[in-house]
């Protein structure tokens, strides 16, 4: 097991102001997913914890695939507490234009503020496949298109930009080899500042800083270096406000250091560069949207043992 960080220099430990445009709304809960695989009952009731808890302001957008939408319907009702506000992102499968319709029924069937799909994500393989459902999803559903790295990723940017919609990238998985290179995640966040289109990511992201951990709950689990979310945000962030080149992207991807990172009040650090609250805000409001998750735990315990919560 890895051995515990050192704590990041910080001024404020309590949501500063910097910290929370950061992090506020950062984790969509995804406890469904591998590798926690929960069952649909006790992932909702997870949120529903998680939404009325002290770091409610960090908790996104509730994922659940299309296909087990009755079955969330059944577990929220099954909730002591069944009004709590939901905003829920929907998986579609390859069958997009039958996943719509179940959308745009589940969403008039409740007609609540409380409980709506205010999202849906899907994974494409081509331009095309990105025009096709875009043809089919209604404008005013937030849609975010999973590209893959290895293929035509400047095609498929250029196509979400067409369609005005965002992208999704996938950071991990149960296994060494679903781990992109940072060299491949540099370029995608690189490729969506320049076209200026918003993205999400998934998977492998439970951990503040890049390190190395178990791909999985299992005993026995193999390890491997994950990708941190401090690392992406920050990235893109830098990104986004032209401050990096290329090849220093990929060095804050590859930043295993918890000293190398500082904040305060008004900015946060990572080596000789700096952002500004305004900056981290902006970014993470119209770019660097949020991140899937199984845990909603993990995220927030490795925050605090860097004395960052």
């Amino acid at each position: 097991m890895p051995q515990a960080s050192p704590t990041i220099r910080s001024e404020e430990t309590l949501r500063s102001s910097v910290l929370t445009a950061l992090l506020e709304g950062l984790v969509d809960y995804a406890g469904l997913f591998p590798p926690a695989k929960l069952p649909m009952q006790e992932a909702v009731e997870n949120y529903a914890t998680y939404a009325r808890g002290k770091f409610s302001w960090m908790l996104g957008r509730f994922i659940v695939p299309v296909a087990r939408l009755a079955e969330f319907e059944n577990a929220i009702m099954n909730l002591a507490a069944p009004h709590l506000r939901w905003s829920v992102s929907a998986l579609s499968s390859s069958d997009v234009e039958t996943d719509i319709k179940q959308v745009l029924v589940f969403n008039g069937r409740h007609n609540s503020a409380n409980i709506a799909i205010s999202s849906i994500e899907l994974k494409v393989a081509r331009p095309d496949d990105i025009h096709h459902a875009h043809s089919l999803i209604p404008s005013n559903l937030e849609t975010f298109f999973e590209i893959p790295l290895s293929a035509d990723l400047k095609g498929c940017i250029a196509a979400i930009k067409q369609c005005g919609r965002s992208a999704k990238i996938r950071t991990g998985g149960e296994t060494a080899e679903m781990i992109p290179p940072s060299a491949a995640v540099a370029e995608f966040i690189l490729q969506c500042a320049q076209s200026r289109i918003a993205f999400k990511a998934t998977a492998g992201l439970h951990h503040p800083i890049r390190s190395v951990h178990p791909l999985t709950y299992a005993t026995n689990s193999p390890s491997g270096t994950m990708h941190g979310f401090l690392n992406v945000f920050l990235t893109a962030a830098f990104l986004l406000n032209s401050t990096f080149h290329i090849s220093e992207a990929i060095e804050l991807l590859d930043e295993t250091s918890p000293e190398a990172f500082s904040a305060n009040s008004d900015s946060i650090g990572w080596r000789n560069y700096s952002l500004t609250r305004e900056q981290l805000s902006g970014a993470r409001k119209t770019f660097s949207l949020s991140f899937g998750s199984c845990s909603f735990s993990e995220p927030l315990e490795d925050l605090q043992s860097l004395s960052l919560l």
